[in-house]
Protein backbone atom coordinates (compact mmCIF):
# COMPACT_ATOMS: atom_id res chain seq x y z
CA UNK A 1 0.00 0.00 0.00
CA UNK A 2 1.77 3.44 -0.95
CA UNK A 3 1.33 6.60 0.92
CA UNK A 4 -0.26 9.74 -0.26
CA UNK A 5 1.29 11.92 -3.24
CA UNK A 6 1.46 15.58 -4.24
CA UNK A 7 3.36 17.84 -6.27
CA UNK A 8 6.74 19.47 -4.74
CA UNK A 9 6.21 23.27 -6.28
CA UNK A 10 3.50 24.95 -7.85
CA UNK A 11 3.40 24.68 -11.68
CA UNK A 12 1.93 26.52 -14.44
CA UNK A 13 0.67 25.90 -17.94
CA UNK A 14 -0.91 28.36 -20.71
CA UNK A 15 -2.59 27.64 -24.24
CA UNK A 16 -6.13 27.23 -25.70
CA UNK A 17 -9.29 25.38 -24.87
CA UNK A 18 -10.35 22.75 -27.50
CA UNK A 19 -13.69 23.66 -27.52
CA UNK A 20 -13.85 26.98 -26.38
CA UNK A 21 -10.79 28.28 -28.50
CA UNK A 22 -10.56 30.44 -25.44
CA UNK A 23 -7.00 31.69 -23.77
CA UNK A 24 -6.58 29.07 -20.83
CA UNK A 25 -4.18 29.70 -18.10
CA UNK A 26 -3.34 26.95 -15.24
CA UNK A 27 -1.57 26.55 -11.97
CA UNK A 28 -1.14 23.13 -10.20
CA UNK A 29 -0.67 23.87 -6.50
CA UNK A 30 0.96 21.40 -3.75
CA UNK A 31 -2.13 20.01 -1.63
CA UNK A 32 -2.41 18.63 2.16
CA UNK A 33 -3.15 15.12 2.68
CA UNK A 34 -6.76 14.06 2.68
CA UNK A 35 -7.49 17.36 0.08
CA UNK A 36 -8.49 15.36 -3.20
CA UNK A 37 -8.22 17.10 -6.53
CA UNK A 38 -9.97 20.40 -6.02
CA UNK A 39 -10.21 23.03 -9.06
CA UNK A 40 -10.79 26.87 -8.46
CA UNK A 41 -12.95 28.88 -11.24
CA UNK A 42 -10.96 32.15 -11.49
CA UNK A 43 -13.26 34.43 -13.22
CA UNK A 44 -16.33 32.79 -10.31
CA UNK A 45 -14.06 31.90 -7.34
CA UNK A 46 -15.73 28.25 -7.16
CA UNK A 47 -14.29 25.28 -5.79
CA UNK A 48 -15.15 22.11 -6.95
CA UNK A 49 -14.37 18.50 -6.47
CA UNK A 50 -13.34 16.18 -9.23
CA UNK A 51 -16.16 14.11 -8.56
CA UNK A 52 -18.95 12.43 -10.25
CA UNK A 53 -21.54 14.21 -8.65
CA UNK A 54 -20.07 17.17 -10.17
CA UNK A 55 -19.99 16.23 -14.02
CA UNK A 56 -22.05 17.74 -16.36
CA UNK A 57 -21.53 17.33 -20.42
CA UNK A 58 -20.16 14.16 -21.28
CA UNK A 59 -20.21 13.74 -25.36
CA UNK A 60 -17.21 15.15 -26.40
CA UNK A 61 -15.68 15.87 -22.90
CA UNK A 62 -15.76 15.57 -19.42
CA UNK A 63 -16.95 18.93 -17.48
CA UNK A 64 -17.38 19.74 -13.74
CA UNK A 65 -19.50 22.09 -12.52
CA UNK A 66 -21.12 23.72 -9.26
CA UNK A 67 -23.56 26.30 -9.49
CA UNK A 68 -23.24 28.56 -12.52
CA UNK A 69 -19.58 27.61 -12.80
CA UNK A 70 -18.19 24.76 -14.72
CA UNK A 71 -14.74 23.67 -16.05
CA UNK A 72 -14.45 21.91 -19.27
CA UNK A 73 -12.47 19.19 -20.94
CA UNK A 74 -10.62 18.03 -17.18
CA UNK A 75 -9.90 14.51 -18.46
CA UNK A 76 -6.67 14.65 -19.99
CA UNK A 77 -5.09 16.41 -16.80
CA UNK A 78 -7.00 14.23 -14.33
CA UNK A 79 -5.77 11.21 -16.13
CA UNK A 80 -1.85 12.37 -15.82
CA UNK A 81 -2.63 12.88 -12.41
CA UNK A 82 -4.20 9.35 -11.41
CA UNK A 83 -1.96 8.14 -13.70
CA UNK A 84 1.11 9.40 -12.18
CA UNK A 85 -0.66 8.72 -8.53
CA UNK A 86 -0.68 12.44 -7.41
CA UNK A 87 -3.85 12.23 -5.10
CA UNK A 88 -3.82 15.98 -3.59
CA UNK A 89 -3.50 19.23 -5.51
CA UNK A 90 -5.13 22.26 -6.16
CA UNK A 91 -5.85 23.73 -9.60
CA UNK A 92 -6.38 27.29 -10.52
CA UNK A 93 -8.02 27.62 -13.98
CA UNK A 94 -8.53 30.95 -15.57
CA UNK A 95 -10.74 30.96 -18.89
CA UNK A 96 -13.29 27.81 -18.28
CA UNK A 97 -11.64 24.96 -19.93
CA UNK A 98 -8.37 23.02 -19.34
CA UNK A 99 -5.84 23.89 -21.73
CA UNK A 100 -5.65 21.19 -24.46
CA UNK A 101 -1.80 21.55 -25.51
CA UNK A 102 -0.72 18.66 -27.82
CA UNK A 103 -3.94 17.01 -27.03
CA UNK A 104 -2.59 13.82 -24.89
CA UNK A 105 -1.67 13.96 -21.62
CA UNK A 106 1.73 13.93 -22.05
CA UNK A 107 2.06 18.16 -21.42
CA UNK A 108 0.67 17.76 -18.40
CA UNK A 109 2.86 14.43 -17.25
CA UNK A 110 5.53 16.39 -17.77
CA UNK A 111 4.41 19.60 -16.19
CA UNK A 112 3.76 17.08 -12.76
CA UNK A 113 7.56 15.67 -13.30
CA UNK A 114 9.05 19.24 -13.64
CA UNK A 115 6.86 20.02 -10.29
CA UNK A 116 8.34 16.86 -8.83
CA UNK A 117 6.04 14.43 -6.93
CA UNK A 118 6.26 14.36 -3.03
CA UNK A 119 5.23 11.26 -0.91
CA UNK A 120 3.39 12.42 1.61
CA UNK A 121 2.54 11.08 5.87
CA UNK A 122 -0.64 8.97 5.32
CA UNK A 123 -1.37 5.63 3.41
CA UNK A 124 -3.53 6.26 0.03
CA UNK A 125 -7.31 4.64 0.32
CA UNK A 126 -7.99 2.59 -2.11
CA UNK A 127 -11.41 1.15 -3.85
CA UNK A 128 -11.34 -2.47 -4.06
CA UNK A 129 -14.07 -4.09 -6.46
CA UNK A 130 -15.54 -7.55 -5.01
CA UNK A 131 -17.85 -7.84 -7.53
CA UNK A 132 -18.59 -7.47 -11.14
CA UNK A 133 -20.25 -4.50 -12.26
CA UNK A 134 -21.51 -3.59 -15.86
CA UNK A 135 -23.36 -0.62 -17.73
CA UNK A 136 -24.81 -0.80 -21.19
CA UNK A 137 -26.02 1.66 -23.42
CA UNK A 138 -27.03 -0.13 -26.69
CA UNK A 139 -23.95 -1.39 -28.00
CA UNK A 140 -22.16 0.23 -26.12
CA UNK A 141 -20.89 -1.21 -22.74
CA UNK A 142 -18.17 -1.00 -19.99
CA UNK A 143 -17.76 -3.78 -16.95
CA UNK A 144 -15.38 -3.90 -14.10
CA UNK A 145 -14.44 -6.88 -12.22
CA UNK A 146 -12.50 -7.67 -9.34
CA UNK A 147 -8.48 -7.33 -9.96
CA UNK A 148 -5.29 -6.47 -7.56
CA UNK A 149 -4.74 -3.83 -9.66
CA UNK A 150 -5.82 -1.28 -12.62
CA UNK A 151 -6.09 -3.24 -15.51
CA UNK A 152 -7.50 -2.42 -18.77
CA UNK A 153 -8.99 -4.02 -21.97
CA UNK A 154 -10.65 -1.29 -24.48
CA UNK A 155 -11.91 -1.82 -27.37
CA UNK A 156 -13.28 0.92 -30.18
CA UNK A 157 -14.78 -0.22 -33.47
CA UNK A 158 -15.02 2.84 -36.17
CA UNK A 159 -16.31 3.01 -39.67
CA UNK A 160 -13.35 4.56 -40.98
CA UNK A 161 -10.76 2.37 -42.62
CA UNK A 162 -7.85 4.39 -40.93
CA UNK A 163 -9.22 3.00 -37.60
CA UNK A 164 -11.56 0.71 -37.87
CA UNK A 165 -11.09 -2.21 -34.84
CA UNK A 166 -8.51 -1.80 -32.38
CA UNK A 167 -7.61 -2.94 -28.84
CA UNK A 168 -5.69 -2.56 -26.11
CA UNK A 169 -4.88 -4.97 -22.88
CA UNK A 170 -2.59 -3.62 -20.22
CA UNK A 171 -2.05 -3.38 -16.43
CA UNK A 172 -1.79 0.49 -16.17
CA UNK A 173 1.45 1.62 -14.07
CA UNK A 174 2.91 5.22 -13.66
CA UNK A 175 5.36 3.52 -15.40
CA UNK A 176 3.18 2.55 -18.63
CA UNK A 177 1.23 4.92 -18.42
CA UNK A 178 3.86 7.35 -19.17
CA UNK A 179 5.14 5.13 -21.82
CA UNK A 180 1.54 3.41 -23.75
CA UNK A 181 -0.91 6.26 -22.62
CA UNK A 182 -0.28 9.71 -22.08
CA UNK A 183 1.37 10.50 -25.47
CA UNK A 184 -1.88 9.44 -27.27
CA UNK A 185 -3.78 12.32 -28.87
CA UNK A 186 -7.16 13.06 -29.00
CA UNK A 187 -8.45 12.17 -32.63
CA UNK A 188 -11.77 13.25 -34.45
CA UNK A 189 -12.73 12.80 -38.56
CA UNK A 190 -12.90 15.29 -41.04
CA UNK A 191 -16.51 14.86 -41.64
CA UNK A 192 -17.44 15.79 -38.71
CA UNK A 193 -15.60 19.26 -37.89
CA UNK A 194 -18.11 21.33 -39.44
CA UNK A 195 -20.61 19.84 -37.46
CA UNK A 196 -19.02 20.12 -34.18
CA UNK A 197 -18.22 24.10 -34.53
CA UNK A 198 -22.15 24.68 -35.58
CA UNK A 199 -22.66 22.93 -32.02
CA UNK A 200 -20.44 25.99 -30.42
CA UNK A 201 -17.36 22.93 -30.18
CA UNK A 202 -13.69 22.30 -31.33
CA UNK A 203 -13.21 26.40 -32.16
CA UNK A 204 -9.59 25.72 -31.00
CA UNK A 205 -8.74 22.31 -32.74
CA UNK A 206 -6.21 22.60 -34.94
CA UNK A 207 -3.72 19.88 -36.83
CA UNK A 208 -1.24 20.11 -33.78
CA UNK A 209 -3.93 19.54 -31.00
CA UNK A 210 -5.72 16.68 -32.25
CA UNK A 211 -5.54 13.39 -34.72
CA UNK A 212 -7.68 14.30 -37.66
CA UNK A 213 -8.43 11.80 -40.41
CA UNK A 214 -10.50 11.35 -43.35
CA UNK A 215 -11.78 8.53 -45.50
CA UNK A 216 -8.05 8.12 -46.84
CA UNK A 217 -5.10 9.23 -44.58
CA UNK A 218 -4.23 10.79 -41.73
CA UNK A 219 -4.33 14.47 -41.81
CA UNK A 220 -2.55 15.42 -38.85
CA UNK A 221 0.75 13.45 -39.71
CA UNK A 222 2.35 10.77 -38.77
CA UNK A 223 0.64 8.80 -35.57
CA UNK A 224 2.58 7.95 -32.36
CA UNK A 225 1.52 4.38 -31.96
CA UNK A 226 -0.49 2.70 -34.60
CA UNK A 227 -3.58 2.15 -32.40
CA UNK A 228 -3.24 5.44 -30.94
CA UNK A 229 -6.93 6.04 -30.94
CA UNK A 230 -7.77 2.87 -28.60
CA UNK A 231 -4.82 4.35 -26.35
CA UNK A 232 -6.29 7.86 -26.21
CA UNK A 233 -9.72 5.97 -25.32
CA UNK A 234 -7.89 4.56 -22.34
CA UNK A 235 -6.39 7.97 -21.58
CA UNK A 236 -9.54 9.65 -21.09
CA UNK A 237 -10.98 6.26 -19.18
CA UNK A 238 -8.11 7.02 -16.44
CA UNK A 239 -9.33 10.48 -16.51
CA UNK A 240 -12.88 10.06 -15.96
CA UNK A 241 -12.36 6.95 -13.22
CA UNK A 242 -10.27 9.89 -11.19
CA UNK A 243 -14.05 10.82 -10.99
CA UNK A 244 -14.58 7.97 -8.43
CA UNK A 245 -12.14 9.78 -6.33
CA UNK A 246 -10.33 7.02 -4.89
CA UNK A 247 -7.63 4.85 -7.13
CA UNK A 248 -9.57 1.81 -7.95
CA UNK A 249 -8.35 -2.21 -7.88
CA UNK A 250 -10.39 -3.39 -10.83
CA UNK A 251 -10.19 -5.09 -13.87
CA UNK A 252 -12.11 -2.44 -16.81
CA UNK A 253 -13.26 -4.01 -20.24
CA UNK A 254 -14.92 -1.20 -22.32
CA UNK A 255 -16.07 -2.16 -25.42
CA UNK A 256 -17.09 1.38 -27.78
CA UNK A 257 -17.75 3.44 -24.26
CA UNK A 258 -16.63 6.75 -24.08
CA UNK A 259 -17.29 9.75 -21.47
CA UNK A 260 -20.27 9.10 -20.39
CA UNK A 261 -20.38 5.22 -20.02
CA UNK A 262 -16.67 5.84 -18.05
CA UNK A 263 -18.81 8.30 -15.70
CA UNK A 264 -22.17 5.73 -15.85
CA UNK A 265 -20.05 2.93 -14.53
CA UNK A 266 -18.64 5.53 -11.79
CA UNK A 267 -21.69 6.09 -10.36
CA UNK A 268 -22.99 2.25 -10.96
CA UNK A 269 -19.84 1.32 -8.36
CA UNK A 270 -20.83 4.71 -5.85
CA UNK A 271 -24.35 3.17 -5.80
CA UNK A 272 -24.16 -0.13 -5.31
CA UNK A 273 -21.28 -0.48 -1.99
CA UNK A 274 -21.72 -3.87 -1.31
CA UNK A 275 -19.59 -4.21 -4.55
CA UNK A 276 -16.76 -3.04 -3.09
CA UNK A 277 -14.57 -2.17 0.10
CA UNK A 278 -11.90 0.61 0.61
CA UNK A 279 -8.34 -0.57 1.45
CA UNK A 280 -6.21 0.53 3.89
CA UNK A 281 -6.29 2.66 7.06
CA UNK A 282 -9.92 2.22 8.17
CA UNK A 283 -9.57 5.85 10.51
CA UNK A 284 -9.07 7.01 6.97
CA UNK A 285 -12.58 5.63 5.37
CA UNK A 286 -14.52 8.53 4.11
CA UNK A 287 -14.46 10.27 1.55
CA UNK A 288 -11.65 12.95 1.35
CA UNK A 289 -13.20 15.85 -1.02
CA UNK A 290 -16.14 16.46 1.45
CA UNK A 291 -13.81 17.20 4.10
CA UNK A 292 -11.27 19.61 2.00
CA UNK A 293 -14.25 21.73 0.83
CA UNK A 294 -14.03 22.88 5.16
CA UNK A 295 -10.19 23.55 4.66
CA UNK A 296 -8.38 26.76 3.33
CA UNK A 297 -8.04 26.95 0.27
CA UNK A 298 -4.18 27.59 -0.68
CA UNK A 299 -3.31 31.40 -2.65
CA UNK A 300 -3.03 31.17 -5.83
CA UNK A 301 0.50 31.84 -6.36
CA UNK A 302 2.14 34.61 -8.52
CA UNK A 303 4.30 33.88 -11.96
Amino acid sequence: MRNQNTIQRPVKVEGIGLHTGAPSCMWLEPAPVDHGILFHHGETGTVIPAQVDHAQELSFATRIGLGESAISTVEHLLSALRGLNIDNVFIHLEGGEVPIVDGSAEPFVELIEDAGIREQERPVMTLRLTRPIEVHDGEKWIRAEPSDGLEVDYRISFDNPLVGFQRYVGCISPESYRKEIAPARTFGFLKDVKYLKSQGLARGGSLSNCVVVDDHRVISGELRFPDEFVRHKVLDLIGDLALLEYPIQASVTAHKAGHALHAALVRAILANPESWELVGDRSQAVLTVPRALDMEMPAVMGF
